[in-house]
This record gives C-alpha cells, structure tokens and sequence, in this order.
C-alpha cells in the first residue's frame, strides 16, 4: 500500500529504516518520495512518469523544502519536454552532445592521433600552440572566418606560408574526424584556402663554411657541458657533496651532437630519427634500416651507413643500455622534440634560416653535386616518386651539359 504524508524535517526523522527499502510519497507535491534504507540511507526522488524518476540527493543534505522545489522544477521540464532536461542531456550520445574544441582533442582526436600518427603527440601539441585561443569555444560554433583570422594574423606575424599551411592542415584533420565520427555534420573549414606563396621546392644546403661553424659548433657544445659539469662537482666536493657523473671522454653529454651528425649523414627525417631503435642497426653490415612504421611514406627503406655514421653510432651505443630507442626520452619513451637544443646550436653556428629538417636538404644536395642519381638519392630518402626528387635537380649542371655535349649538330 503506497505510504502518504505531507513531509517535514519531523517526519523524515521519524522514518526508521526497515528490512526492505521503503518509500514515503509527499502529499504536498505527490511526485517526490523519500526512500529509507535498510542501511539507515534516505534519499529524494521525483517521478515524472510511471517508470521514470530522478534522484535529487540525499537527506540532510538536501532538506524537505529544497527537494520539494527542485522536484518542482523537474516536472515542470517533463510536462515541456517530456523529460527533465539533465535527463534528456544525459541520455543523448555522445556525439550529440556540446563539445569544446579542447574536449574533443582531448578526449578523442589525441587518443587517435597518438595510435595511428607517428608524430601524433607533437601533432596534439602544435594543435594548442597554434589552435589555443579557439579551445573554449564549441566544437559547432567554430566557423571558417575564426580559422581564417588566425590564419592571416599568423602571416602578418611572418610566419611562412608553409609553416601556416601544415598548421592549417592538422586543424582541419581534426573537424574532418569530427565529421567522420558524428561530431558534426559538415566540415566548417570547407572554405578556407591554403596559404598562397608556399615553396615546397624549397632547397637549403649549408656551404662549406657553414658546415665548418656547425661542426665548430657541436665541439664548442660539448666541451662548455662538460666543463660545466667540473665546475658544478668540484663546487660540490668543496662542500662534501655528491655531484654528478662526468661524461666518459669518448662520449657524448646528450643526443644532439649524434643526432644532427646521423642525420648529416643519412638524410633521415626528424621523426624517422627518433623513432629508431637499435635493431634497425646493422653494425655488420652497416646498414640503417628505416621500418614503414616511422617513415613518412610508410614504406621502409635501407640507408647504407657511411664511416662517421658508424662511428657516431658505435660511440653513442655505449651510452645507451638495452634495446629500446636510439634517442630515447625521459624514461625510456620517445622524445617529444628538440627545438631548444636545436634553436641554440643553429644560433651559435649563425646559421641563417636554417632548420633542422634542412640536414635532410644537406645530405641530398652533396649527393647530387656528387654526382649520384636522381634516382639512387630518391630511394636514399624515402621519396614515394620522382618528383620530390627533381627539386634538387639544377644541382647538377654538369650532368646536363655532358647530357647536352652528346648531341652533335648536323653539318
């Protein structure tokens, strides 16, 4: 039989738990009852409906009067909506659902990018640098003129228009994800036109001098660190301390020095770099393999390793224990990136507009002025066809004259 009062403080008091759970409906508003517990718990809920009802917290915290409005509140929004709105919130999927941009990255897209992109957390990251100011907003408020408003700030600011591209390029991966998941409908960026002025045909080499200050650069490197860390043990041993452990003579303080020269010497990418592991090594046959599975074009490919590569190799093997990654991070895992270290070895070498992913033009230019194929350097670097190739074509001039020479004019 349904139990009915007109609930107050006095009578919920009163209400003493039972072997079985039981109710006590409020004449005041007939939907709101109180359960009792066995357990001595009692708690608030209204009912919109024969099988539907909502809990509103538990007594004392919630006290008669404020779970009668609440309860009020509630069957208002049934009686308009069918059902209370926080119910019908709840109960949408997922994807119909308000989103920030930043909670979609978060909790969707990074998980995705960092499972199927190599570079997919530095991707998540240059996400935020670039993309920070729009994290707020929904997901299906962001319109192509925010994007655009970036986009040309960005360019004023000097940014290059390939730089602006391949950031404009991982915002809008993630709304065609948003798209594909059932995020959104449509894509918001449709409208929005790359950046003109792009030279992808771009070709940075360092001259012989500049190779010079670079290499000057790595030695002054390492000699200021491990002079630094004398100074820093014998400060401690002054005063009875431990300090660190130097580095062995034949060694390296850090990554950076077999970093870039491995890459001078292979023509790997950044990322290929760091995805290494020391079973892609050959000592025997000193040959790099790069795996499909950190290689931009997603087919691996064999770098022979040339007598500094070796020896750059052999030198750092001794440094790093195990079978884990070449360049291993904090822990053991891969390293994110290499900017500051990278920005100030670049500085001190005055190099000028020269970035890391330039090593990669470097190693491909001296093999074309060397005399190498087109084709040979194509397969050296990864290149998917010939046309990324080309752009180091004009390096070879001679090849075109001697090319040229062979045709004989007819008397």
């Amino acid at each position: 039989m349904k139990l009915s009062k007109k609930l107050s403080p006095a009578v919920v008091e009163a209400a003493k738990p039972e072997a079985d759970p039981y109710r006590i409906w409020d004449t005041t508003v007939p939907q709101l009852h109180l359960r009792v517990q066995p357990s001595g718990i009692k708690s608030w809920n209204v009912q919109w409906s024969r099988t539907r009802s909502k809990s509103l917290g538990k007594w004392p915290g919630v006290t008669v009067e404020a779970a009668r409005t609440r309860a009020k509140e509630l069957l208002v929004e049934s009686d308009q909506h069918g059902a209370p709105l926080a119910v019908i919130e709840a109960e949408k999927a997922v994807q119909d659902k308000p989103i920030t941009l930043e909670a979609f990255i978060a909790d969707h897209y990074a998980p995705w990018a960092v499972a199927h992109q190599k570079a997919g957390q530095a991707t998540v990251d240059a996400l935020k640098a670039v993309w920070g100011s729009l994290y707020a907003k929904l997901l299906g408020e962001i319109v192509a003129l925010d994007v655009e408003r970036i986009k040309s700030k960005r360019l004023k600011a000097g940014r290059t228009p390939a730089t602006v591209n391949r950031d404009l390029d991982r915002v809008r991966s993630v709304f065609s994800r948003a798209v594909e998941w059932g995020f959104l409908a449509v894509h918001p960026l449709k409208s929005v036109k790359r950046a003109k002025g792009a030279d992808n045909s771009r070709v940075r080499y360092l001259s012989t001098a500049e190779e010079q200050r670079l290499r000057k650069a790595l030695d002054d490197r390492e000699a200021e660190r491990r002079a630094s860390r004398e100074r820093h043990n014998a400060w401690h041993a002054a005063r009875g301390t431990e300090g660190h452990p130097q580095w062995p003579e034949d060694g390296y303080t850090d990554h950076l020095a077999p970093l870039v020269l491995l890459a001078l010497n292979t023509g790997l990418r950044r990322g290929e770099l760091l995805g290494l592991r020391w079973e892609n090594i050959d000592f025997a046959s000193a040959i790099l393999t790069v795996p499909a599975g950190i290689a931009k074009s997603r087919k691996g490919r064999h770098v022979p390793l040339n007598t500094e590569a070796q020896g750059v190799l052999k030198r750092w093997r001794r440094q790093v224990p195990g079978d884990g990654l070449v360049f291993p991070g904090p822990g053991g895992g891969r390293m994110g990136h290499i900017n500051t270290s990278w920005e100030g070895l670049a500085a001190a070498a005055k190099l000028e507009g020269f970035r890391f992913h330039d090593l990669r033009h470097d190693f491909a230019s001296k093999l074309v002025m060397a005399g190498v194929d087109l084709n040979t350097v194509r397969e050296l670097l990864g290149h998917s066809d010939l046309k990324m190739t080309l752009r180091y074509a004009h390096l070879a001039p001679q090849k075109l004259a001697d090319a040229v020479a062979k045709l004989r004019g007819s008397a």
